[in-house]
């Protein structure tokens, strides 16, 4: 049975290993920018590599993340994963997750299926942890103060770790605990099956193939932990590069709303950026009384400006205050006459968004919206 670890992030070294029972090594074919840290004394150049245990048969989204999170470690860099549900063959590896019925973070035991286990996030999250949730709530800083190059004690790292942990990790967790994400009797409006969970569920072995080999399954899972690693991997650098850049411009945009209008309920933003998710959370962070309303900014392609009607939360289409009902579905002159204001480009027939050819204008929009 062949089995290959990483000698670092970015290089591969085979490595042949067989096992008596039915435990199976198997290969890591993952790319991250990280180095696997330097050979010490307390390591030496020939150790043995540590083995992590997950269980064999049918996989999920979250031993598949959890064997990736583990191998972006210091203490487990080198490892091999081993599948199997032989209680003698785990109680011998280095670390175990998702099976072996112990959640004890000293030996790195990481189940959660367990009766009486109820281990959460903390930090205000609720959501019952996943085997990934585990790996995560005792590795995620360094994971992600090594993407960010920087201490464990930066403040970015636990910033960047809760927004890691609300955007991605949560609902990882929850779908393999079966949470609904809806308090609701009513049957959903559509299917979602397009999740990352979804997508990994996919990969094991259909029922009607003719290979039903353990080998054949490992392989499966190979490609699962790719997929979800790749993906946690795209949300830890969105975050470091886009998310929390995004997160200082809009807090210095709502520290001069005043500035724009005494309101206070238009902010300008002087650079676009992702700021939907940031608004809400640092109107509640810096305690803003009033609800922002309207966000202005230019269009990169037209160089025109939008007039955007903040939604009345994240996850909702319906706005705080939609633009006025008398310019929906207008454009251009017929718009401008209607409103009276001059370079009105359009407003959506839903008043969500509308659009001036200049700054000055858009911000006429807002303001008169405002009153109406």
């Amino acid at each position: 049975m062949l089995a290959l670890t990483r000698g670092g992030f970015s290089n591969h070294r085979p490595l042949f290993c067989f096992h008596k029972t039915l435990s199976l090594c198997i290969p890591l074919m993952a790319t991250a920018r990280v180095s696997s840290p330097p050979y010490s004394a307390a390591s030496p150049l020939h150790a043995p590599p540590k083995r992590v245990g997950t269980h064999n048969g049918s996989f999920h989204c979250d031993e598949a993340l959890g064997c990736f999170m583990i191998l972006l470690t210091n203490k487990f860099s080198n490892a091999q994963i081993i599948r199997t549900r032989d209680p003698q063959v785990l109680e011998e590896l280095d670390a175990v997750l998702d099976v072996g019925g112990v959640y004890d973070p000293d030996r790195d035991r990481y189940d959660h299926h367990q009766k009486g286990f109820e281990e959460v996030f903390g930090h205000g999250f609720s959501t019952k942890l996943s085997s990934a949730g585990l790996v995560y709530k005792h590795f995620g800083k360094e994971i992600i103060a090594r993407e960010l190059q920087v201490d464990e004690e930066h403040p970015n790292v636990l910033r960047l770790f809760l927004a890691v942990y609300k955007s991605f990790m949560e609902a990882i967790d929850a779908v393999d605990n079966g949470i609904n994400q809806y308090d609701t009797d009513k049957p959903p409006r559509y299917v979602n099956n397009t999740h990352l969970s979804s997508r990994v569920g996919r990969l094991n072995l259909d029922w009607t193939d003719s290979d039903q080999s353990p080998e054949k399954e490992n392989e499966a899972f190979q490609q699962a932990m790719a997929l979800a690693g790749s993906e946690f991997l795209n949300s830890v650098r969105f975050h470091a590069k886009s998310w929390l850049p995004a997160r200082s411009i809009v807090m210095e945009c709502l520290a001069t709303r005043f500035d724009t209008d005494p309101s206070g309920e238009i902010m300008v933003l002087n650079r676009f950026c992702p700021w939907k998710l940031h608004l809400f959370e640092l109107e509640e962070e810096m305690k803003i009384e009033t609800p922002i309303k309207y966000a202005l900014y230019q269009d990169d392609r037209s160089k025109h400006w939008r007039v955007q009607a903040v939604a009345v939360a994240p996850d909702r289409f319906e706005s705080r205050k939609p633009l006025p009902a008398q310019w929906r579905g207008l454009r251009d002159d017929e718009l401008s006459k209607e409103s009276g204001i001059p370079g009105c480009v359009f407003v959506h027939m839903s008043g969500f968004i509308g659009g001036n050819q200049s700054y000055e204008g858009a911000l006429i929009m807002a303001k008169a919206a405002l009153r109406l």
